[in-house]
């Protein structure tokens, strides 16, 4: 069996020699054998024994709770609790940096389309960014929902066609035309457009938006603060400024 010297021991778990020594000083991390020198010398035991406590030092335990689980009877029961709990937190930590790093980059990919670098236009960018999860939500819902409808109205005309039966059709106008207009509403109290000249984020009228031509991402709209008429930019939410 392999023997470790106070210095090897540190090495092989990428720790300093002080923080052996400290270990065996609080009583935790005791030796297993001395050489004829009186030079303490450690086991592979001992040196999974050290990994372990550097783990559960790395969850901020301290040292009189990491001595007191080691003593339990069964401590790997506890560890093994221990490293599930850390692995939701560092799983969830990854998510949390994985979402701020597609921030960073939608970010960094529309500042380079603007011709002019500005803080209205990072705060624009921003806005954007920060409603398209629940545009993309309200847009799956609408999906979800109106797929059935389709497939009815798919199936009232072929039924009229082939049967000359017309009734599950006049079905279908009283399924969709409320869908529709509730649909309409909705969406139009949830959006709000970016005024590309004063980037003001108002909210126009709504015949105005119905009816203007628009792209899936703006519309040509005339800004209620300035008045300037173009393509506004379309956000999710926010409020007027």
């Amino acid at each position: 069996m392999s023997k470790y010297t106070t210095g090897a021991l540190a090495k092989s778990a990428g720790v300093t020699v002080r923080t052996v020594q400290y270990y065996d000083s609080r009583g935790i991390l005791t030796p297993s054998a001395l050489s004829e020198g009186g030079r303490r010398l450690y086991s592979e035991d001992d040196l999974r024994r050290l990994k372990v406590i550097c783990f559960l030092r790395e969850m901020d335990l301290p040292i009189d709770a990491i001595s007191q689980i080691l003593e339990e009877a069964h401590p790997e029961k506890v560890i093994s609790l221990l490293i599930e709990q850390q692995e939701e937190v560092l799983t969830e930590e990854i998510s949390e940096k994985q979402e701020k790093l597609e921030k960073l980059r939608e970010l960094k990919s529309g500042l380079k389309n603007r011709e002019t670098f500005s803080l209205e236009s990072i705060s624009d960018i921003a806005l954007i960014m920060e409603g398209r999860k629940k545009r993309k939500k309200w847009i799956l819902t609408t999906l979800l929902t109106g797929i059935p409808i389709a497939a009815l109205q798919w199936f009232s005309v072929i039924f009229w066609i082939v049967k000359g039966v017309w009734w599950p059709f006049v079905v279908w106008l009283v399924i969709a035309i409320p869908w529709g207009i509730l649909v309409s509403r909705y969406y139009f109290r949830h959006v709000r457009y970016i005024c590309p000249e004063c980037h003001t984020v108002f909210r126009p009228n709504l015949k105005e938006a119905f009816l203007a031509n628009h792209t899936p991402t703006a519309r040509r709209l005339t800004c209620t603060s300035c008045g300037h008429k173009s393509f506004c930019v379309e956000v999710w939410g926010g409020d007027e400024k």
